[in-house]
C-alpha cells in the first residue's frame, strides 16, 4: 500500500502527516508527501513542524518538499488532501475516475470531523503547530482503522 499526503507547500501539514503515519504503519507500507505548489521544492519542512514532530518522537527533518506530479496518480493507492482547496487542485490534475477514486480529504474518516479541513499553521505559532499535530495524529489513526477495515 502506498499513501500520499498532500497540502499546499509540503512544508507543514503533509510532512507532519507523513511522519506520523510512518510511525503507525508496518514497513510494507510506503508513505510520502507532496504539495500542490512548487514554491518550496527541495526545502526541508518548516522548522516549527520539525520541532513539533521532534517533541513527539517523530523525525521529519530529512524530508524535502516536492510538488505532486502526474505519475503520483499511478504510483499511490491513496491520496489524502489536507483541505478543500488542495483537494480541488489535486482532483483537477487527474485524468480519469480511477485516479479520482484514490483521492479524499484527510479527515474524512474522523467521525466528529467529517469534511473538516486541517488548518494551515504556517502563519501561526507553535501552539498552532501542536494543534495541527494532534489533529493529524487523530486523522492518521482513523485512516489506519479504515485501511484495516478494508483489508
Amino acid at each position: 500500500m502506498k499513501i500520499l499526503m498532500v497540502c499546499l507547500g509540503n512544508i507543514c501539514r503533509s510532512p507532519l502527516a507523513e511522519g506520523i503515519m510512518k510511525t503507525k504503519l508496518p514497513e510494507n507500507f510506503f508513505v510520502d508527501s507532496a504539495g500542490t505548489i512548487s514554491m518550496h521544492e527541495g526545502e526541508h519542512p518548516d522548522k516549527r513542524a520539525v520541532k513539533t514532530a521532534e517533541n513527539h518522537g517523530v523525525d521529519i527533518s530529512r524530508q524535502k518538499s516536492r510538488p505532486i506530479v502526474s505519475s503520483d496518480f499511478e504510483t499511490f493507492d491513496k491520496i489524502y488532501c489536507m483541505d478543500h482547496r488542495v483537494y480541488e487542485d489535486v482532483i483537477s490534475k487527474t485524468k480519469n475516475d480511477e485516479q479520482r477514486q484514490k483521492i479524499s480529504l484527510f479527515l474524512e474518516n474522523v467521525a466528529d470531523r467529517k469534511n473538516s479541513e486541517v488548518p494551515d499553521p504556517y502563519w501561526g505559532d507553535m501552539n498552532d503547530f501542536e494543534n495541527v499535530f494532534q489533529l493529524l495524529d487523530k486523522g492518521c489513526d482513523a485512516i489506519l482503522n479504515q485501511l484495516k477495515t478494508n483489508n
